[in-house]
């Protein structure tokens, strides 16, 4: 299995990779099957139904609106972001949906999306259906699919990711498979791990074509920050949680003797860049999967402390650091997992921190050994983090969870460069004992708000609308 650096880091929007960017391009994957098979024209309803965690939290992730938007064609790092609401507004009041885009059908909400909050399918806990009936009531097509973490899309005849990965045909010149192995590539060609990551990148497609997505990407990444500095307001769902981003990057711009004093301000930044991305991401805005939407603030949030505090920062220690983060990230998602639903928010913040730790200390002079030592620190300090979205939404404690996490990477990067890259645990083996944390913890606490901060907070219960 082929996992390439654009698989991990994809464009897209928030609240949720698997909640939102999953279910929107399975709906669209499904739409486009229909086309391919030659049924399209002989739909006359459509009927998807979501499953466990997907059916528990999905009003709160804007799972609906995502389906529909995909329904009619759409994906999500191509969508217009300000239609969508009024576009999912106006498919529910009028009953009217554009299948694929070309193909008007009949669509009422209420009776053709189902958000089943008992049932899980049995592959994964992000599971949904979609059939497709013709004018007499007869199935001219039902698949099933799964959303299993950062936007990646299994179908159930192969349970691999679908429609995604490179092709596994072309070969790249360092395959691995573990951290074990990577370290041995960077020993044996004596090359570092973003060096490893960009050949194997340039094997699938040209040089500057990678140079300029992984460009693109952060461009996103900086934009998101820039429009969550700029956004005030209270973010959608029904918890009425304030947006802090403007406010922050206010008292930090007006009082820059502060500056000079306070030797901690720099973590001051670091806060308001974390937040501002996830602000952006609960407000559905346009944000980069990294490698998850729930954890889409820490990556940009440690590469804006590289780029504005860290000396001789360039644009090519962006693509190392987004290289070095991506081979980490491709170590958790082949072995272990980056879905909330199915590990907790260990394997969302905790891969994410991971990733940010070893990319850091990468394009501030680590060694590979360095590297790995620091990534392995940014998920052992996470292992049982539990994923408690209070109301199922992506904003409490989430938003503020991955500013605290892009310190915790930025302080692993700095303990790794200390020493000489010699530690007690290897990265493998917390990876696999994150895995296996996941597995033992109970349902209640993989992304369905029933346990932890989701049913200890609120008195009252509130009125979640779709985000």
């Amino acid at each position: 299995m082929i996992v390439s650096t654009f698989d991990l880091f994809k464009i897209g929007i928030g609240p949720s990779s698997s909640h939102t960017v999953g279910p929107m391009k399975a709906a669209n994957m499904y739409t486009a099957d229909l086309a391919q098979k030659g049924l399209l024209d002989a739909v006359d309803r459509v009927y998807a139904e979501m499953f466990g965690s997907l059916g528990s939290t999905g009003k709160g992730h804007g799972t609906p609106k995502a389906v529909l938007m995909g329904l009619e064609g759409e994906l999500p790092d191509q969508v217009d972001v300000p239609t969508i609401i009024p576009r999912f507004e106006g498919i529910k009041e009028s009953g009217n949906l554009k299948l694929n885009g070309t193909h008007n059908i009949l669509f009422d909400y209420d009776r053709d999306l189902v958000l089943n909050k008992r049932e899980s399918l049995p592959l994964h806990p992000n599971g949904m259906v979609f059939k497709a009936f013709d004018a007499a009531g007869e199935v001219l097509l039902e698949t099933s699919y799964y959303s299993v973490g950062g936007g990646f899309v299994a179908n159930e005849d192969d349970q691999e990711l679908h429609g995604e990965m490179e092709d596994e045909s072309k070969p790249v010149p360092y395959p691995f498979d573990s951290g074990e192995e990577l370290l041995a590539l960077c020993d044996e060609h004596n090359k570092s791990i973003a060096d490893i990551m960009w050949e194997n990148e340039c094997a699938l497609q040209p040089a500057a074509k990678v140079r300029g997505q992984i460009l693109k990407i952060w461009g996103v990444m900086q934009e998101s920050v820039k429009n969550g500095c700029e956004t005030d307001g209270i973010l959608p769902g029904g918890l009425k949680v304030k947006r802090r981003a403007p406010a922050l990057k206010q008292k930090l711009t007006c009082n820059l003797e502060k500056h000079l004093t306070d030797p901690l301000i720099i973590t001051d930044w670091v806060t308001l860049y974390a937040l501002a991305v996830n602000e952006e991401n609960a407000a559905g805005g346009r944000i980069v999967t990294a490698p998850t939407n729930g954890a889409a603030g820490i990556i940009p949030a440690v590469l804006h402390y590289y780029m504005r505090f860290c000396q001789g920062a360039t644009e090519q220690g962006v693509i190392q650091f987004m290289l070095t983060a991506a081979a980490i990230g491709v170590l958790y998602k082949k072995n272990a997992s980056i879905s909330g639903a199915e590990v907790g928010c260990q394997g969302e913040v905790g891969s994410a921190c991971s990733m940010a730790a070893g990319a850091l200390c990468a394009v501030t002079g680590g060694s590979p050994r360095q590297v790995e030592n620091a990534a392995e620190i940014g998920m052992e300090h996470n292992l049982g983090l539990t994923c408690d979205p209070i109301g199922g939404l992506v904003q409490v404690p989430c938003i503020e969870r991955n500013a605290m996490a892009a310190i915790k990477a930025i302080s692993a990067s700095r303990m790794a460069l200390q020493g000489d890259g010699s530690h007690f645990v290897s990265l493998d083996k917390v990876i696999k004992t994150m895995r296996k944390t996941g597995l033992d913890m109970h349902d209640k606490y993989k992304e369905t708000a029933r346990g932890g901060l989701a049913t200890n907070v609120l008195e009252v219960p509130v009125h979640i609308v779709d985000c």
